[in-house]
């Protein structure tokens, strides 16, 4: 892949994946892996949404990280979610920006796969995007459910039991 945008438009239930690449890192999955990352996660909406995965390097991440976020440093992942303003209809879901350095990182730490990290920080951004989130307990349980049922339909084994 080049540094730049990748669209991938199937038909009507498969959701429309725009990829930015912004970074110098080796190993970046396929866009065909984001998509069937995509598509599995969000197999179960019965529209088709778009999103944008932007793939930056640790300046950018730390940036938005501060920004957005207030904290110090790159992390994995940013969710954006689209709020479109009253009377506009749109079916995007919105952004994704991955940090590719410190995928890489987390995924040699964690003694996994770098694609399988890379499908699960992939999956879970796209629940934070459709609204689901972990500041508590109980939401941090049933969003860890919602990621496992995706990646098992991946072959990809539960990350959550691996700690």
């Amino acid at each position: 892949m080049n540094k730049n945008t990748l669209n991938s438009k199937l038909d009507p239930m498969t959701h429309l994946l725009d990829i930015q690449l912004a970074s110098d890192a080796d190993n970046i999955p396929s866009a065909a892996l984001f998509q069937q990352w995509l598509n599995t996660a969000l197999s179960e909406l019965s529209v088709s949404v778009e999103v944008l995965i932007r793939i930056v390097d640790e300046p950018e991440m730390t940036e938005l990280n501060q920004t957005y976020r207030h904290k110090t440093g790159a992390t994995n992942i940013l969710s954006f979610p689209f709020e479109a303003p009253a009377g506009v209809d749109l079916n995007l879901l919105g952004d994704l920006v991955v940090c590719a350095p410190v995928l890489e990182r987390e995924a040699l730490a964690q003694n996994k796969s770098l694609e399988q990290h890379w499908a699960h920080i992939v999956i879970h951004g796209l629940f934070h995007l459709l609204g689901y989130d972990h500041n508590n307990e109980i939401e941090a349980e049933a969003m860890e459910a919602l990621e496992v049922k995706a990646l098992k339909k991946l072959h990809i084994n539960n990350p959550y039991e691996e700690r």
